[in-house]
């Protein structure tokens, strides 16, 4: 969806779970040691297996503070003539709210549990843990409700704020859901080549 925005309004695209996957590494692994963990990954098992979705996801909602932080270094560094749509699970709403002049800016996008159950079936990268563990179906299903309570947690943190929320039930294709995040970013948005938006 950013990527057709990006075609039609030229704008540029900031991908967040692509940079905090791998440009942000090193500073994860500072973070670690800072809080006295081990330097290393987690084990896989304890991480995915033998910890409660609950657990997972406080951790996952604590952590995300910093690592915006270190997306915000990015997007300071980012020099781009074009307006920017920065875009990915960890630009939370509480985090973002306080650095735009209106909840106008943000749209939190999060799929029906039915198109999840989709994605897992039709996308092999959504049904795939990425990591060896003892019990792939328990991993797996630990996953999947973080997952839920991270987006449940957006969702209700959005609605608090005032920031739209978009369901995906996969009823419209990625050009239609593109066409109503541009409707909604529209006064924002360029309206003709070369002509600055935002």
């Amino acid at each position: 969806m950013a990527r057709l925005l990006a075609v039609q309004y030229r704008i540029t695209v900031y991908h967040y779970d692509y940079h905090d996957a791998r440009g942000h590494n090193d500073r994860r692994i500072a973070r670690r040691v800072d809080l006295g963990e081990p330097a290393t990954e987690p084990d896989p098992d304890k991480m995915w297996v033998h910890t409660t979705p609950e657990e997972m996801a406080a951790a996952t909602l604590a952590g995300f503070p910093d690592r915006f932080e270190w997306a915000l270094d990015d997007l300071r560094a980012l020099v781009s003539g074009h307006p920017i749509i920065a875009e990915g699970w960890g630009l939370r709403p509480e985090l973002v709210a306080p650095v735009i002049d209106s909840p106008r800016r943000m749209v939190v996008m999060v799929p029906t549990p039915e198109f999840r159950q989709h994605q897992l079936q039709e996308l092999p990268r959504a049904a795939s843990l990425g990591h060896r563990v003892s019990d792939p179906a328990r991993a797996q299903a630990n996953r999947l409700t973080r997952d839920r309570l991270v987006a449940e947690d957006a969702v209700r943190t959005a609605h608090q704020l005032g920031i739209r929320v978009i369901e995906v039930d996969g009823s419209r294709d990625a050009a239609a859901i593109a066409g109503i995040v541009a409707d909604h970013f529209s006064p924002y948005l360029s309206q003709g080549p070369g002509v600055p938006g935002f």
